[in-house]
């Protein structure tokens, strides 16, 4: 899908369990700990979960995700 932002690719590289019904029950699992002035990454959750849904498994699968991406903070 070419709509998907690049902060919405990396988002979905961080919570790939590397199925889309996985990655949507990561991201909905993560939402409930989000506070409430943690807007910018409410509305990005909620806008990487509207695409989520609206993808089938075979465009899922064509993405270049990276699963367990390391990150040092």
């Amino acid at each position: 899908m070419k709509d998907i932002t690049h902060d919405e690719k990396m988002m979905m590289c961080l919570y790939n369990t590397g199925s889309r019904n996985g990655l949507i029950e990561s991201l909905k699992d993560m939402s409930t700990y989000l506070k409430p002035d943690e807007i910018d990454l409410k509305q990005l959750t909620d806008s990487t979960l509207e695409k989520l849904y609206k993808m089938t498994d075979e465009e899922f699968d064509q993405l270049d995700l990276f699963a367990d991406l390391d990150i040092d903070i």
